[in-house]
């Protein structure tokens, strides 16, 4: 069975939330996005203490897209070193696999 995963990244606006997910999802690397917030974050950056808002920006793949996902998120992020996460999903119905896989199956040119 397909290993289907939930990826997380943080944004600071919803409009930078919504240019990932978009870009993510026309690249085939999601077969959908959800985004959630603002959310109050907490947190350590260059030696320091800060608080601000965040926009939760999770994507639906495979475990075969995710280094591909990883690495369009990193490039197209507007943090220098975002975080992104990836859970796996314990359990999940089979016609959910099964549409996730289908839409980030990678695409093979037809030459003919």
């Amino acid at each position: 069975m397909t290993e289907v995963l939930t990826v997380s990244t943080a944004t600071p606006t919803r409009e930078a939330g919504l240019r990932l997910a978009k870009s993510a999802t026309e690249a085939g690397l999601a077969a959908g996005v959800q985004m959630a917030g603002p959310v109050a974050s907490a947190f350590w950056h260059d030696g320091e203490f800060g608080q601000g808002e965040e926009w939760v920006v999770s994507f639906k793949t495979t475990a075969a897209r995710y280094d591909e996902l990883e690495a369009h998120l990193i490039e197209h992020h507007e943090w220098q070193n975002p975080e992104v996460t990836a859970v796996p999903l314990a359990r999940a119905s089979a016609s959910y696999v099964e549409w996730v896989q289908r839409v980030t199956a990678k695409k093979v040119a037809d030459d003919g």
